[in-house]
């Protein structure tokens, strides 16, 4: 379970302001990639939030919102999004630390480190530091995983209502079975990512939508 270890050490070296970065959306075949910064109030977290903060994938649709409401009260957030077009002409790695950078910036307090999930740093004017499997040690990176996978969430479902037949209100645009043959009985559609292998064995087959 996530704590506050990292941020603990980051403290005995001189930072006192402390963000967790993540990103959610990385593999789906559509849509954006998603990247949340968030700069905990220790004093305003509740016993009760550290306890259930955790990776965004581990927690139900109902934990996870029920913890985004709880993060809004005691936390500094910021959203950043890279679209389907930057995907296929930067790359996915690319756009993903594109997400995390704007989310970075757009904090309204800047962070002195950024608590990055993963092994790739985003292009940053504060420290980063990269935290391999951070959502599942730090709070500050599981609170960024909650945040981006529930705004990434509502993006793919507002997505669906323009775009029905691929159940991107359940599956948030991964490859699904229902993705699957919706991409085969409908084709491709503006928000798939044509740099994605899958998408490409389908623009081979279908005209798109």
């Amino acid at each position: 379970m996530p704590d506050f270890i990292i941020e603990n050490t980051c403290i005995s070296e001189g930072y006192r302001i402390i963000a967790g970065v993540d990103e959610v959306g990385r593999g789906s075949w559509a849509g954006p990639v998603v990247a949340a910064a968030v700069i905990l109030n220790r004093l305003k977290l509740k016993t009760e939030l550290a306890k259930n903060l955790d990776d965004s994938k581990k927690l139900s649709v109902a934990q996870r919102n029920r913890c985004f409401v709880a993060i809004k009260e005691c936390a500094m957030i910021s959203v950043g999004i890279s679209n389907v077009s930057e995907i296929d002409s930067l790359n996915i790695l690319k756009a993903s630390m594109l997400a995390m950078e704007r989310a970075i910036i757009g904090l309204n307090l800047a962070p002195q480190i950024a608590l990055i999930d993963g092994t790739q740093r985003p292009n940053s004017s504060c420290i980063t530091r990269c935290v391999v499997r951070g959502d599942t040690k730090s709070l500050s990176i599981a609170a960024a995983s909650i945040v981006a996978k529930i705004n990434r969430d509502k993006i793919m479902k507002v997505l669906a209502t323009d775009y029905p037949g691929f159940g991107w209100d359940k599956n948030a645009g991964y490859g699904t079975i229902q993705h699957k043959l919706g991409l085969d009985r409908l084709g491709v559609t503006p928000y798939h990512r044509r740099s994605f292998k899958p998408i490409r064995k389908v623009l081979g087959q279908k005209t798109q939508i």
